[in-house]
């Protein structure tokens, strides 16, 4: 079954809207002036714009058309590679990396690879996945040193913050 870019978007926009709205209605912590309230506000309210962007097709034509391959007898021939089937494993195998390497390594460097190494089994090709490599881990440990005040590992290196 397949829902058009519409459905599933406004469904991401409810689903945000509601995250946020229960983050809302935690209790803050006295004396401090951030809270347990203000991660589900900022999960919600990106689950929101990017249900949002959905909605009205925002990157809808960076999408390439897949290429069909037909063979002989009309089959179609899915992507084929050495270790194209082992991409299934890749999200626990960064989840254990993570655990292994982030205490030695430190956030920025293991999440650099970790974003490198998704992007690029995604498709992306190294002129996009470096930067992302080099900017989203950033921009991740801003967000959750100064707003949410979370330690992360600093390990080989840290950030000036």
């Amino acid at each position: 079954m397949r829902l058009p870019d519409q459905v599933t978007g406004l469904f991401l926009v409810g689903l945000g809207a509601a995250a946020a709205y229960g983050g809302w209605l935690l209790p803050p912590v006295p004396g401090q002036p951030v809270g347990p309230n203000i991660f589900p506000l900022v999960i919600g309210s990106g689950l929101a714009l990017c249900g949002i962007a959905i909605t009205f097709g925002i990157g809808h034509t960076f999408e390439e058309e897949e290429e069909i391959i037909p063979l002989e007898g009309g089959q179609v021939r899915p992507p084929t590679g050495k270790l194209y089937g082992l991409r299934a494993l890749l999200p626990p195998a960064l989840l254990l990396f993570y655990v292994v390497a982030a205490d030695r390594l430190g956030f920025i460097i293991t999440a650099g690879l970790i974003v490198y190494a998704t992007s690029t089994a995604l498709g992306a090709r190294w002129k996009l996945s470096l930067p992302l490599a080099v900017l989203a881990p950033m921009g991740i440990h801003l967000i959750f040193s100064k707003l949410l005040r979370v330690p992360l590992p600093a390990g080989l290196l840290s950030m000036p913050w």
